[in-house]
């Protein structure tokens, strides 16, 4: 399954690749990010892995973030591997008139008859998160408001 989310962030791009790029902010936009800890000696970079523990209503989550590609402040790659499912995360970082377009191209694939299931039953749900994701990035960015605070 592949689809796209766009938003604008009223933010000059320096300021919104400081903000995205910044672990320590993730828990005000990533809801129900419980922790993270980084399990390579480069965090930040290409190659690098960070393990993130999500509580998603009663269930807890955790899924292993891996950095692909890292070409700021144009473009930001990773993946993200949990139980039956593995996530490519290309993002784009577009300037208009100092404000940043954030371009998230999102391609999810399942193992399994269960997760396959899902994501054929439920399309609307994986695309419903990743906009929610964004939109809450950009209140956090141009606000300051915190998914903590919910």
């Amino acid at each position: 399954m592949k689809y796209t989310t766009e938003v604008l962030i009223d933010l000059p791009r320096e300021d919104f690749i400081k903000k995205l790029d910044d672990p320590d902010n993730m828990k005000h936009w990533m809801r129900g990010l419980q922790s993270y800890e980084h399990l390579s000696d480069n965090p930040g970079s290409e190659g690098a892995q960070m393990n993130m523990k999500f509580k998603m209503g009663k269930r807890d989550m955790e899924m292993i973030e891996t950095i692909i590609k890292k070409n700021l402040p144009e473009e930001f790659h990773m993946t993200y591997d949990t139980k039956g499912v593995h996530n490519i995360q290309k993002n784009y970082f577009k300037e208009e008139n100092g404000k940043t377009r954030w371009i998230s191209e999102s391609e999810f694939q399942f193992e399994g008859f269960v997760m396959k299931l899902m994501a054929f039953l439920m399309p609307g749900a994986f695309k419903k998160q990743s906009k929610k994701y964004a939109n809450d990035f950009k209140n956090f960015a141009e606000k300051g408001i915190s998914v903590l605070n919910d």
